[in-house]
């Protein structure tokens, strides 16, 4: 979430770069959500003070047997008021918030802009490219072929977008993950963790999924938690709402993850979709 000062300090640069990715954010909505939000705030934070004055000058009056029955009057006239201004202030921040999480991250100066993928650029490729001299087959068609992966059963049971790996297809994709974890482990110091596949709504809303990506999650209702679409939610999370100390730093960078992720496909070509 961008922070809302730079948004009030930049709201051409955040506008603009909201319209070149395509997304609906009104900026000038969040500029007045957050402008009535400080005023209310300001005249909370003095009735607050006039409130603590009271508390504090009744009881030394009272003591000196004087007569308080004004302050009594004034008292809770304001406490009245700070309880509404509570109400709304809760409110208009919830309105903000919502807000907020809808604008997305400045992308960088270089990032060419454009309505599809077709607006890319090509920066480079490594290598040459083989000449056949027929047509090669793709990887899906090859481990098929192979005995490696089962689409048509895997769709028996799940449904498309799924594979069963069988035989050596099953061998080496755990032979993979066994690796690279032995690999990082041993030559990289990394610190090997597993972590729960389903997350919470403010783990998933931390990481950028929600609130606009919530359709394509695998959702279990009852419990509002949600499967994990990539590794990065559960990474992420892992140190948040935490101070680390600067002697723990090294921490955040031996951590390896070995993890499932799940999403629905439903928005993306069908040539991904066996992917």
């Amino acid at each position: 979430m961008l922070d809302i000062k730079f948004i009030r300090e930049n709201p051409q640069l955040v506008a603009e770069a909201a319209a070149n990715k395509n997304e609906k954010v009104d900026i000038e909505k969040i500029l007045e959500l957050d402008e009535k939000k400080r005023k209310l705030q300001f005249e909370y934070d003095n009735l607050r003070a006039r409130q603590n004055s009271f508390s504090k000058q009744i009881p030394i009056l009272k003591k000196e047997k004087k007569d308080v029955s004004d302050l009594l009057a004034q008292m809770q006239e304001v406490s009245k008021k700070v309880k509404n201004l509570s109400a709304e202030l809760t409110k208009i921040n919830s309105i903000l918030h919502d807000n907020l999480l809808k604008v997305p991250n400045i992308p960088h100066s270089d990032v060419p802009v454009g309505k599809d993928e077709s607006a890319n650029r090509f920066v480079r490729e490594w290598s040459k490219k083989r000449d056949f001299g027929f047509v090669p087959k793709d990887h899906l068609e090859l481990a098929e072929i192979n005995s490696l992966l089962d689409f048509n059963r895997s769709g028996k049971i799940s449904g498309s977008g799924f594979a069963v790996y069988t035989g050596k297809g099953a061998m080496l994709e755990r032979a993979l993950i066994n690796f690279m974890l032995d690999y990082h482990i041993k030559n990289h110091g990394y610190k090997e963790i597993i972590a729960p596949y389903l997350v919470n709504r403010k783990t998933i809303t931390g990481t950028g999924q929600l609130p606009k990506l919530e359709s394509d999650m695998y959702r279990i209702e009852e419990d509002d938690l949600f499967l994990i679409p990539t590794a990065e939610v559960s990474v992420t999370n892992y140190f948040a709402d935490e101070i680390i100390p600067g002697w723990k730093w090294s921490d955040l960078f031996i951590r390896k993850l070995l993890i499932k992720c799940w999403k629905k496909w439903s928005l993306m070509p069908k040539k991904f979709c066996n992917n």
